[in-house]
């Protein structure tokens, strides 16, 4: 199957590279920056182009993905239905729009969807090797939706679909599990460089922790899996994180601790921790937090 990618950023790169492996010809690389083609170019035979009229009027290939930013592929799509020559399967890889975003190619007679891997690549070269084992969402037309569902399992990965309708919510959850950890995380790095050791210790002494905390979320429940103060419902030792925190760390670091503090008394009640403390723990975590303010 020929294939041809338009945008050739972190995850359009990736993309090329993984399915180069999986034997789909990568026939196209399309970039408004040469350089950025160039560099995948490095690792799948493809030809080079750009997003002029006769460029996209060369596309053969069965499949298309659109992995620009959001806010272009509208553009795009509008662009390419008045150049292509053919009627491929066209994709775009954005997590929070739907296949709707593509109606000007559905329009000109090409099958839609949407192919959004449940992955975080912060580079090509790397993220071509992140496909194995992860959820790709997928919507659109019934046809096309068949095709990247087939596509999904080539790279080891794994599917489902939701109502499109629903996607730009899909897409903040995803955002909050993965984006939101890198930003938790720096903030725990904040705290833990205060204690004397720089930011690269920090990184190294807590990635351990975490990655515990991933293994038991793998095993058990939200509830099952939290543990320290909030599970025990600790009032004293929480009171003493108040203090030690707004004497040391940046005020958004004191607001993260709290708001997630009051999240984590729900998944204590679901684990059986005691009520009472818990009341006694959720108005002090009221009272820190207009105090803050």
């Amino acid at each position: 199957m020929k294939v041809s990618i338009i945008g050739v950023g972190r995850l359009g790169g990736a993309l090329a590279i993984a399915l180069a492996r999986k034997d789909y010809e990568i026939e196209n690389l399309i970039s408004r920056k040469r350089e950025s083609a160039e560099k995948i170019g490095d690792f799948v035979s493809a030809n080079l182009l750009g997003f002029a009229p006769e460029d996209l009027s060369k596309i053969a290939s069965d499949v298309i993905f659109i992995a620009v930013q959001d806010f272009e592929i509208e553009n795009v799509s509008k662009y390419l239905a008045r150049h292509l020559t053919t009627k491929p399967f066209v994709f775009h890889t954005s997590g929070s729009l739907s296949s709707a975003v593509l109606q000007d190619l559905r329009d000109a007679g090409c099958r839609v969807g949407s192919f959004h891997p449940l992955v975080s690549i912060s580079d090509s070269v790397l993220g071509a090797n992140r496909f194995s084992d992860v959820y790709f969402c997928i919507e659109g037309d019934a046809e096309a939706v068949d095709v990247a569902d087939r596509m999904a399992e080539d790279l080891g990965g794994k599917f489902f679909s939701i109502e499109a309708k629903y996607k730009t919510l899909y897409h903040a959850s995803a955002v909050t599990s993965s984006g939101h950890l890198v930003a938790l995380f720096d903030v725990a790095i904040e705290m833990l460089s205060k204690c004397g050791l720089d930011q690269v210790q920090a990184k190294e002494i807590l990635l351990p922790l975490v990655e515990s905390t991933v293994q038991n979320l793998k095993l058990q429940t939200t509830a099952a899996a939290l543990t320290g103060t909030f599970a025990r419902a600790d009032i004293e030792t929480f009171e003493k994180h108040v203090e030690i925190l707004r004497e040391n760390v940046s005020e958004e670091a004191v607001d993260v601790y709290l708001q997630l503090g009051e999240r984590s008394t729900h998944l204590a009640e679901e684990q059986g921790a005691d009520p009472e403390k818990l009341d006694e723990l959720r108005k002090k975590i009221s009272l820190a937090k207009k105090n803050f303010k």
